[in-house]
């Protein structure tokens, strides 16, 4: 029977109903901030509800300590890295403004107005109202030179 990490009480499920359970999928951020946030609950419960006659030994408890601080490691670093891509993002959403733009498939051009920039992709708003899914084969150049003007001699 698996015991419950915050009551300390039998759940009635089973160590392989748990661990089948785990196996769910689910996003990375979700299961990450799951595994951060119970694993010392589980750790404590698992040294409540130890065996006395048979206790866990000192270097189990080390390791686990070292994995959760691995765990804690990762998740900082993922967050770091999602806000380095969230900047980076950014700056290359301004760097298209003004400039030309064409779909990959050639059927919409123009000068880009806006720019939103979302956690998979950025969309271009041309001056004409149009939209640009920024993406592979998606063409930028720099805004042409307007025509020179012609004097009347």
């Amino acid at each position: 029977m698996a015991v419950d990490p915050v009551t300390g009480s039998n759940t009635g499920t089973s160590t392989q109903e748990t661990a089948s359970a785990a196996k769910k999928p689910a996003s990375a951020s979700a299961k990450a901030s799951l595994d951060y946030d119970n694993f010392l609950k589980l750790l404590i419960a698992q040294m409540k509800n130890q065996d006395p006659t048979d206790p866990m030994k000192a270097s189990e408890q080390i390791a686990q300590l070292a994995t959760f601080s691995q765990v804690e490691q990762t998740i900082q670093t993922n967050t770091n890295l999602q806000t380095l891509i969230q900047g980076n993002a950014l700056t290359n959403a301004s760097s298209y403004i003004g400039k030309t733009i064409t779909s990959a498939d050639e059927s919409i051009s123009g000068i880009v107005a806006s720019v939103r920039v979302y956690s998979d992709t950025m969309v271009a708003t041309t001056t004409e109202g149009k939209e640009i899914p920024i993406g592979v084969g998606v063409r930028v150049g720099t805004k042409p030179a307007p025509p020179p003007a012609t004097t009347g001699s």
